[in-house]
């Protein structure tokens, strides 16, 4: 069982996020850049399935140069080996661009499931996964909350539907599925797993190689930093209209009851 999980790096939520005069790009400066948290989720299944079908696990990652170290993180947390795929301009790049350049990649490697984060932590498209499935011609589940390898044919996994429901779906592989949050407990790097980061392989491409020949109808005008704020309404009158307006804000405005 050959397994390739994607896994983006981006910014933790504890950074301090500033732009660039340009309106565009992030200042770099002060910027804890980690793995995605989703994506993490799919490495800890796909290590799982290795454990039980004794499979390959192989770290992908499209972007800058630091973009390198959530594969080293991988790496050390048990998967075999590496794909980079450099472009120092990821960010600017709409799912599509971003799906055919990684799809492009990846289509002579034949693996038998790719995987990946329900969504990035940053752009939160939630689409590259499922156009890697058009891409490759594999069968696609998103929202998946369980694996069950069946044969070296077909996978069992079960999927979040709305109001807490779930169901169980049988795909043929090779097949994409986009892992919802809180699938597994994903774990941490072991120090031998650490020391055995010199020695797995990471193969480079250039993601420009492909994206030349790309056109994309996304155009990023502008980007900014949400302003928070905050009002305070104070509800005057007799009780009874001071609970009646009270439940309708509870009600109808902030919708908790």
């Amino acid at each position: 069982m050959k397994i390739c999980v994607l896994i983006k790096q981006v910014c933790s939520e504890d950074s301090s996020i500033e732009l660039n005069d340009d309106k565009l790009t992030l200042n770099q400066d002060g910027l804890n850049l980690v793995s995605n948290e989703p994506d993490t989720y799919a490495l800890e299944e796909a290590l799982l399935i290795k454990e039980k079908t004794e499979g390959e696990v192989v770290i992908c990652t499209f972007g800058s140069e630091t973009a390198k170290q959530v594969i080293k993180d991988g790496l050390a947390k048990g998967a075999d080996s590496g794909i980079y795929i450099s472009d120092k301009d990821a960010n600017s790049n709409d799912p599509l661009i971003t799906a055919k350049i990684i799809a492009n990649t990846l289509k002579s490697e034949n693996f038998d499931m790719v995987l990946s984060g329900l969504q990035s932590n940053d752009n939160g498209h939630s689409q590259v996964g499922l156009l890697i499935a058009q891409m490759l011609n594999t069968s696609h589940a998103s929202l998946v909350m369980g694996t069950e390898i069946l044969n070296n044919r077909t996978i069992k996994v079960k999927q979040e539907l709305e109001n807490g429901w779930f169901q169980w779906s049988e795909l043929d592989l090779p097949a994409s599925l986009t892992i919802q949050s809180g699938i597994n407990l994903p774990r941490y790097a072991t120090l031998k797993g650490i020391m055995s980061v010199k020695n797995k392989q990471v193969e480079e491409f250039d993601g420009n190689n492909h994206k030349d020949a790309l056109a994309s109808s996304f155009i990023i005008h502008e980007r900014f930093i949400p302003i928070k704020s905050k009002e305070t309404v104070t509800i005057q009158g007799s009780p009874d209209d001071i609970t009646s307006e009270l439940l309708d804000v509870l009600k109808n405005k902030i919708k908790v009851l």
